[in-house]
C-alpha cells in the first residue's frame, strides 16, 4: 500500500492523472480557452453568436459597444478558434466555431443560473 496519500486512491486514477499531467500542451490550450472566456464582454458576444452569425456592426449594436472593443474582442475569441468568421461581399460575419464552444458556454451558463 502507498502511504503518500491520505486517502486511498486507485492505481488507475494515479496513471491516468499522471498521463493528463504530462500534456503540457493540451493542458495550455484548455487553459487558454478558459481564459478568453473569462471577459465578461466576450461572454456577451459568446451568447448574442448562439443564435447564429452576425456582423460585427450588429453585435455593438447589441451590446451598446463600439465596433472597435467589439472588434479587439472578436479577434481575441477568433485567435483561440472559438470563433470563426465568414465574409459576405464587405461584410463579415461570426459565428461560433464548432458546437463544442456552444457545449462549453451552455453548460458553464447552466452551471451560473445553478449557483445563483
Amino acid at each position: 500500500m502507498n502511504d503518500k496519500y491520505i486517502d486511498k486512491i486507485p492505481k488507475e486514477v494515479e496513471r491516468e492523472i499522471s498521463i493528463f499531467n504530462e500534456e503540457e500542451d493540451l493542458i495550455e490550450v484548455i487553459s487558454q480557452i478558459f481564459k478568453a472566456l473569462s471577459d465578461p464582454t466576450r461572454i456577451k458576444i459568446i451568447y448574442a453568436l448562439m443564435n447564429g452569425p452576425l456582423c460585427v456592426s450588429d453585435i455593438a449594436v447589441l451590446l451598446d459597444m463600439s465596433q472597435s472593443s467589439i472588434s479587439h474582442q472578436l479577434a481575441l475569441l477568433r485567435n483561440q478558434n472559438l470563433i470563426k468568421v465568414k465574409r459576405k461581399g464587405r461584410r463579415a460575419y461570426y459565428s461560433l466555431d464548432d458546437e463544442h464552444v456552444l457545449c462549453i458556454f451552455k453548460d458553464g451558463l447552466d452551471h451560473a443560473k445553478h449557483k445563483l
